[in-house]
């Protein structure tokens, strides 16, 4: 490979090197220091180059785009506090185990500690955030240097998925000349370069790179853990499952088949708690299940009455995924007296009541088509599901109750926004859900179904910066449509990120739930001390969000709670970004959902102990 100089070439082979080694997709933030990578980026026609205006949002994006489709985004941005705004996104990947690698461009190690102007230190800026990192050295026209580089560019998207997925770090720092002009002298790069191994690569990438998968193997004897696990499933009068948040890796590769949990499940007879943004709430595994025969298998209104069902608990609990959503379920394992196993590909332990009993570090997937292939037929109906069948149903019911248009005319509740979003999404659809309470609600109020939903979050770190840029990376990569849900302090938060509307070509249905502050602090304590809690917790703002209509160019809309169904199904059926900005009163719609648990909590504790 050629160049004018040797910043141009140290840009070149780094980019050509990781677009051969399988990266897709960059966000190109403007800068001087980073002029040889964004140009590199720009020139290359195997990469898709998403341009931001803002660091910030720009890393949210990748974020957002690298969850969705398992695979690594890149980020690249210029000296200084610019590499500072990725640190959020940054720790939100290294939290939630999505693959990201991030370019930041450095001034040369001379400069350093020397007051130059817009020079920081880079050098493992993001800490132990990261899987790996590395401070590249200058440019030059050495054919070992060279070929390290080459190597380092595979090693980095290779360490971003491999073991535990995540962020990895690439600091580089160049010199003047940056810009694409011929030079002479020591940044010269000699014309015979080209015909060298480092200068013209190989066919293919430099080096070819492959993970592995991890899955549990048997002792000497024979057995082992999973056969441990086995046993243990097979003998158990209670046993549970549980499918916490899905690892982005895991739900865009297909890696863990639902199917075959069921087929695990209804082996046993155990009831499958499934979260929201696992792969087993939504999809055509839950096709067969019928509600009204008491055929369930998938289960999502736990949150609702996993704190009431009478005793007695269950006796083998089995757990993959990330922490659950529900705080509730995560109390009630706890306090379970069940052999628990926990299940996780690179062996971590993401449970942090440290109840569990049992680590197995193996990839689900490969442990379910296993269970699946070796236990029996479905076992027939067992007073132990029955529980949760009968509680089950009793959630819904009273949900419906509570959604409907008389109720939400009278005593509306962002919960019934939530259960519409999820009952009438196209299918299949992309669905993004902010923290706090939207989340929350998703959780409890929305519906298994058969439907191909793609539901994320940010749960990694559980932030709410970046939920709107996070959503649209995630909408970049796919034709389904996306929709959405976010508080109005998150979407005040990134409203920067909205200008990837336009610049990145995605359109959105936002589904804005404005109560005019932190409802969320509505479900803590502080909430009876006031002052301080309004103006320092709930922190009402009183923003008209009308005004970025024009700025951002979509349409906006209010809609009344009791009319939200009929307007969202508009949006998902209309071209371009609608936001339907739909108020509440965070107090009133707090004390609604606390009157539904009193009325599930009653309805299921009054049941009889159907148990084994």
């Amino acid at each position: 490979m050629s160049a004018p100089n040797r910043a141009t070439l140290w840009g070149r082979i780094l980019v050509d090197e990781l677009a051969a080694s399988g990266l897709e997709a960059v966000c190109l933030a403007p800068g001087s220091r980073s002029t040889p990578l964004t140009v590199a980026f720009a020139e290359h026609p195997d990469i898709e180059v998403y341009s931001h205006l803002d660091e910030r949002s720009a890393a949210f994006f990748a974020l957002g785009r690298a969850r969705r489709t398992g695979e690594p985004t890149a980020l690249v941005c210029t000296s200084g506090t610019a590499a500072a705004n990725f640190h959020p996104a940054v720790i939100e990947a290294d939290q939630a185990r999505v693959p990201m690698l991030v370019l930041t461009a450095d001034r040369p190690p001379e400069l350093r500690d020397s007051g130059a102007n817009q020079t920081v230190d880079q050098v493992e800026l993001y800490g132990d955030a990261v899987r790996w990192h590395a401070d590249l050295p200058l440019p030059e026209a050495s054919e070992r240097t060279v070929r390290s580089l080459r190597t380092t560019a595979a090693r980095a998207l290779l360490e971003t998925t491999v073991s535990e997925p995540g962020p990895v770090h690439l600091n580089c720092p160049f010199r003047k000349p940056l810009d694409p002009i011929e030079t002479t002298g020591s940044e010269a790069v000699p014309d015979e370069f080209a015909e060298t191994l480092a200068g013209a690569g190989r066919d293919g990438p430099f080096v070819e790179t492959a993970a592995g998968r991890h899955a549990s193997e048997p002792d000497a004897d024979g057995t082992g853990a999973l056969e441990t696990l086995r046993t243990a499933l097979e003998t158990a009068d209670r046993p549970l499952l549980v499918a916490g948040p899905a690892d982005p890796v895991t739900s865009s590769t297909g890696e863990l088949d639902p199917a075959a949990v069921v087929a695990v499940a209804d082996a046993v007879g155990a009831p499958v708690l499934a979260d929201p943004l696992s792969t087993v709430r939504f999809g055509p595994h839950v096709a067969a299940e019928s509600a009204a025969d008491g055929n369930r298998t998938v289960y999502g209104g736990y949150d609702g009455y996993i704190d009431a069902l009478p005793a007695p608990d269950p006796d083998v609990v089995v757990r993959f995924g990330a922490s659950p959503t529900s705080k509730r379920l995560r109390h009630a394992l706890r306090d379970a007296d069940a052999r628990q196993f926990l299940l996780d590909p690179v062996g971590a332990w993401r449970e942090a009541t440290f109840t569990a009993t049992d680590l197995l570090a193996a990839s689900p997937g490969s442990v379910f088509e296993s269970l699946a292939a070796s236990l029996g037929e479905p076992t027939t109906a067992n007073r132990w599901r029955a529980r949760f069948d009968t509680a089950e149903r009793l959630h819904w019911d009273l949900r419906d109750d509570a959604c409907t248009t008389d109720s939400l005319e009278s005593e509306p509740f962002e919960g019934a926004v939530l259960a519409s979003v999820f009952e009438a999404a196209p299918d299949p659809a992309t669905i993004f859900v902010s923290n706090s309470m939207p989340v929350r609600d998703a959780d409890r109020f929305a519906h298994p179904q058969p439907a191909d939903l793609t539901v994320l979050a940010n749960r990694g770190a559980s932030g709410i910066d970046g939920i709107t840029s996070s959503a649209l990376g995630a909408g970049s990569v796919t034709d389904e449509p996306l929709v959405l849900v976010t508080g109005d302090l998150a979407f005040y938060h990134d409203s920067n990120g909205l200008l990837a509307l336009e610049r990145c070509g995605v359109d959105a249905t936002i589904v804005l739930l404005d109560n005019d502050g932190g409802g969320i602090f509505h479900e803590l304590p502080i909430e009876a001390v006031d002052p301080p809690f309004t103006s320092q917790f709930k922190t009402p703002h009183g923003l008209e969000f009308d005004a970025l209509e024009e700025l951002y160019d979509f349409e906006f809309e209010r809609v009344e709670p009791a009319a939200f169904e009929g307007a969202y199904r508009r949006s998902l059926a209309s071209d371009g970004t609608q936001v339907l900005s739909v108020s509440f009163d965070a107090d009133a719609s707090h004390r609604r959902r606390a009157e539904l648990d009193e009325r599930v909590h009653t309805a299921v504790a009054g049941t009889d102990d159907s148990g084994p």
